[in-house]
Formats: C-alpha cells, structure tokens, sequence
C-alpha cells in the first residue's frame, strides 16, 4: 500500500519538544536541549587527540572567551550570540567544511532557520548586523586554527593555509582546549549561559 504521508521532518528532543527542521518555532527551543545536543556532537569528526571528544559546546566556549577577549567591551547579547553560533548543530550535527560544500545551498537554508529560531527564542536578533557576525567568525576562525594545531594534527603551515593566523592573542586557553566528557561538557555550557544571559538582564 502507498504511504502518502510527507516524510517527518521534526526531532524530537528530551525536553519533549519537537523542532521542525522545515519551519522551526522559537517556542520548540530549549537551552538544555542545545547544551545537551552539542555536549554530544564531535568536533573534526572526532578525529581529535585524547580520550573525549572535542565536543561543539567546547568549541562554542572557546569561541566566546576569543571573542571577548579581541573585544572585552562588547555587550552581552553580542557575547550570548557568539555562544549560540553553532547552536544549529544540535539539531543536524556538525558537518566539516568539504562536506557543507557538496551539499550546497539547501544545507546552508536549514541551518539559519534554526539559528534564526534560536535567536528569537533568547531575544537575539533573527539576522546580526553584519559587522557582529563578522566578529564572531573571526573568533570562530581563531578557534578552528587553533583546534587543528592543538588538537586535529594540522601543522602550523597546514592549519594556516585553510583558517589564517588568528590576529587575536589570548591566554590561559589549556583549560578550554582539554576534551571533556559529554556530562562536563554539556554542564560548563550551561553554567556560562546563564552567567550571560544574567548579564542581558
């Protein structure tokens, strides 16, 4: 028999709530549901050194301490942003570069949806100004260089050949840089959070 039926198109998630990649609702995103997903998603496709996963709530992490430290004047919704910038990838994982540019435009249109959606659910901005965003990737390019050099097996050469030498200098970064479990991961995520969000206000 013939299912006419559209092919499901929400995850559910521990909360209970059900995303829908197609049309995400800010009212279906919860924090825990991100700092739990991304606590589980590897970084490099796992190839990384150590006994954990580097995880993406890592990286986010990362990210924002760069960020603040290239620009300790920021406020904090830009600071909660940069937090937030890969929370997509709590929903359709974290795909490595080569494979986002085979996959084309389609991948790209679902991924800001999702950002969009989490961005209004934590009253962000749906869409950052462009000198934001400009900002944050530059922190997130920092944080990749220094990922792959520390942490993937790049050289220095290699790793600046695909992400540049990061023009931001910041110290005190091992403590960020070591993989944790999933459990610690996901926990610093949601304590640094909240230390943010209490910031906003």
């Amino acid at each position: 028999m013939k299912n006419d039926r559209a092919p499901r198109a929400w995850q559910r998630m521990l909360s209970g709530r059900r995303l829908d990649l197609l049309d995400p609702s800010p009212f279906d995103v919860e924090i825990e549901d991100i700092a739990h997903g991304l606590a589980r998603v590897a970084r490099w496709n796992g190839q990384t050194i150590g006994p954990h996963i580097f995880s993406v709530a890592q990286h986010s992490l990362l990210v924002e301490r760069i960020l603040t430290a290239a620009h300790p004047d920021l406020p904090a919704s830009i600071r909660l942003a940069a937090l937030l910038h890969d929370a997509p990838e709590y929903v359709v994982g974290d795909l490595i570069s080569p494979f986002k540019a085979v996959l084309g435009d389609a991948y790209k249109a679902i991924e800001l949806r999702i950002l969009t959606a989490v961005h209004l659910r934590f009253s962000l901005p749906a869409i950052l100004p462009e000198a934001t965003s400009a900002k944050i990737k530059e922190a997130d390019r920092a944080a990749a260089f220094i990922e792959a050099v520390r942490l993937a097996g790049f050289s220095v050469a290699e790793a600046e050949t695909f992400f540049g030498r990061p023009h931001i200098k910041v110290r005190g970064l091992d403590g960020l840089l070591l993989p944790q479990s999933s459990d610690a991961a996901e926990a610093a995520f949601m304590q640094h959070f909240r230390a943010v969000e209490a910031q906003m206000g």
